[in-house]
């Protein structure tokens, strides 16, 4: 596959199969993707690989803590911002409405909602869950850097058949999660991504959230393009 055709068929996966994923076919990512661009010259990826029971217990707890002491549990940094303007929020609320509506939610349903929500805390049933960590003194180009390094696993698992859902969430509690992988207090977990095979069946994996054309986020100058 080329590189092209997975950036447009790669999407958020929300329903995976129950087909195990080998252990030899996550190291085949990790592999390509370690040649991820590293502009602060470092590679600063710390990643943790979760399956069987460690990933049982690791959903088993976090979603205890979500759906019980979501009060106290916070990511130790801002992913979105602190007040939304135009266009973002428009943008995201369509993004969410748009997926709530694939899956027949409706406006006001909060059980509903909550439900699917706490799905996140089971890798919507992924078999495979990759944990993000970073030392916490690395500041934004090491961040941009994991950027590009959780895009190349994703489309990497493109290319052999396989779905991801990257997801922030998993942040929120990264205070239920370290003791548990035996993770310093001297990282950050900046995401996880729920990795295996999607359920062709299942609706939530039809929808794909509308992107900007080119002409809406692009200046051009010079004469020569």
């Amino acid at each position: 596959m080329d590189v092209d055709t997975a950036l447009r068929t790669r999407g958020s996966t929300r329903a995976f199969l129950n087909r195990p994923v080998a252990h030899e076919m996550v190291a085949t990512l990790l592999e390509a993707a370690r040649f991820a661009p590293s502009g602060t010259n470092i590679q600063p990826w710390q990643v943790h690989v979760v399956t069987g029971e460690t990933r049982e217990r690791v959903c088993r707890e976090v979603r205890h803590a979500a759906a019980h002491e979501r009060a106290q549990h916070k990511a130790p940094f801002d992913f979105y911002p602190t007040q939304w303007r135009e266009p973002y929020l428009g943008r995201r609320r369509a993004c969410g409405w748009g997926l709530y509506s694939t899956l027949g939610i409706v406006k006001g349903d909060h059980a509903a909602g909550l439900e699917q929500e706490l799905r996140n805390y089971d890798f919507f049933g992924a078999p495979v869950g990759l944990l993000f960590f970073i030392d916490n003194d690395l500041p934004i180009g090491s961040w941009l850097d994991y950027g590009m390094f959780v895009q190349s696993i994703m489309l990497s698992a493109v290319s052999h058949g396989l779905a991801t859902c990257p997801q922030y969430s998993w942040s929120n509690f990264h205070q239920v999660i370290r003791p548990i992988l035996g993770v310093p207090e001297s990282q950050t977990l900046i995401c996880g991504v729920a990795l295996g095979y999607a359920d062709p069946a299942a609706a939530v994996n039809s929808y794909r959230p509308t992107r900007l054309p080119v002409e809406e986020f692009t200046s051009w100058h010079g004469n020569d393009v």
